[in-house]
Order: C-alpha cells, then structure tokens, then sequence
C-alpha cells in the first residue's frame, strides 16, 4: 500500500480480519460439495456424521428418496437453512432407500422426515414438506434450546480448516496475488466456502488500494466524470471507514453514466456491499439509495 492510504477499517473486520484469517468456520468441510455444513449419510457413517457430531453441534437429519416429490421441495429449504447457520447445526442427508436400517432404526413412518440430534439423543422432528417459515422458527428454536443445554451457552470450537493456512502464510508475507490464488482455490473446489469469498473480496480490494495513489479521493472530488478515479475513491473510502461517503460516491457514478460505465459503478458498488456485510446499518440504506436510482 503506498503511503497515504490508510489501512482497513474495522468495518472490513466484519467478514474476515486480515491481519490473521485465523478465524475458523464452525463445522468441517463436506466431501460431497454440497456445501460445508452439509453432509451425506449412509449406515456406515451415521455413528461418526451424526451421533458423534452431535455431541458439538445439533444434527439435523433429513430422510428422503429420489421418487418423494415433498422431499425435493423440502431439501433445498433444508440445505439454504444450513448455510445460513454457518455452523451452528449440521444438516445429514439420509436416502431413506440407500439406507433402510437407518429408517428402521428411527421408526420413519414416511417422509419427507426431519429429526434433530443433540449428544446423541433425538430431540426433535417433524414430517412433510414444512413451509420455510414454519422450517426456520423450529431451527431457531433447536439451536436456542441445545445452547442452552450447555454450561458455558457455547458450542465447541471447530475443528481448522487447513486450507485456508496457505492463504494465511501469503497474506503474512505480503503477497496478496498468491493469497488472492489460494482464496480461488478453495472456491473453485467448493463454491458455497463462505469464509473463503468473504476473503477474496477484501483481499481484492487490498489489492485496487493498494495500487491507488495516495490523492485518489481528492483526484476524484476534482473530476467527478472520471469513472476510473470514482471507483478507485470509492474503495479507499470504504476500507478507511468512511464507508458511507464511498457508497455514495458510486450511487452518483451510477446516476450520472450510462451503458457499460453504469454497469462498472453498479457492480463496485455492489461487491462493496457484500465486502462490508448486507446485514450493515450503511449497506441497508445505500441498498435503498441505488434502487431508487436503478428504478
């Protein structure tokens, strides 16, 4: 970073800090690719996928069959819920077919079927294709319940994932083209690796303000028609903390140009909202601010 450009702000911290990444995702990678906290079970794998899980994490079994129509509505709910919990439950996935001992065993009567696992006890169920409302209330009140089970109110920690430690080392070494690399890595093999595209984004815009010259903003405030100089203000705002004045620059690009520029300051602006966090106060209202601009 040349000098003059101030480093990350604490509001970059929200998805990844780059000063360690040694922040760890709360469940282990599944094999499968279905996503990390998502795994397939069969009667070989359910003693260590489920009831050994089970004792950190609940374990949310979900029963189905390639012919159950209601299974097909019910699983992708199933497996969006599990993404969004970020580690809090594990999802098993369990072809009632493929495995009949397991279905015997937990006295499936039909299916779809849901039953919840916490130390090795179920603790909850329910059949039929559930709407995701009624699916998200009782996840939230599985995860609250089993929490509270717990001495400390907390899970354990999770096991590392070792292939972020790459990224890591490059990062500690200063070469963020090589961390960029590695954070692709991972996301070429698993697409839905949270922590990894959280990651690559700061790492990017590292990378865009770390090649801005040290004037950008004021070269920008004196050619306001200059995409190029507006998006690279935009960045160095934003990693500053003066994450509203960035989004606002990029909202009047977006007002003022057209065709292809329009798209470049719509899409810089929309990566610096996923880089701060869509669930900040500031991404909210500049959400707002460009839809009103688009439409």
């Amino acid at each position: 970073m040349q000098p003059g450009n101030p480093p990350l702000s604490a509001a970059l911290g929200r998805a990844v800090d780059l000063s360690s990444l040694k922040a760890r995702a709360a469940a282990p990678a599944a094999s499968n690719g279905t996503g990390r906290y998502v795994v397939d079970v069969t009667e070989a794998t359910f003693q260590a996928e489920v009831l050994e899980q089970s004792k950190r994490v609940p374990v949310v079994i979900d029963l189905w069959a390639a012919w159950c129509g209601p299974c097909r509505q019910l699983s992708p709910v199933l497996e969006k819920l599990a993404g969004e919990g970020a580690g809090s439950w594990i999802l098993a996935k369990i072809d009632v077919d493929a495995n009949p001992a397991i279905a015997q065993a937990l006295q499936v009567q039909g299916i779809p079927a849901v039953k919840a696992v916490f130390d090795g006890q179920l603790v909850a169920e329910f059949t039929g294709a559930v709407p995701e409302p009624q699916v998200r209330q009782w996840i939230t009140a599985l995860v609250e319940a089993t929490r509270a089970e717990r001495p400390d109110g907390e899970a354990p920690a999770a096991p590392a994932d070792s292939r972020l430690d790459a990224a890591e080392e490059a990062l500690a070494a200063g070469d963020l083209a090589e961390a960029a690399r590695c954070y692709q890595q991972i996301l070429a093999a698993e697409p839905a690796h949270e922590q990894a595209a959280a990651a690559l984004r700061q790492v990017e815009l590292l990378r865009r303000i770390s090649a801005a010259p040290a004037d950008v903003v004021a070269v920008a405030d004196a050619h306001p028609d200059d995409l190029a100089a507006q998006l690279a203000a935009a960045d160095v705002e934003v990693a500053s903390g003066s994450v509203e004045a960035g989004f606002r620059r990029l909202i009047e690009a977006v007002r003022q140009h057209t065709g292809e520029e329009r798209d470049r300051a719509r899409t810089r602006l929309v990566e610096l909202f996923a880089t701060v966090g869509d669930d900040d106060p500031q991404v909210v209202k500049a959400r707002r601010n460009l839809a009103s601009v688009l439409f």
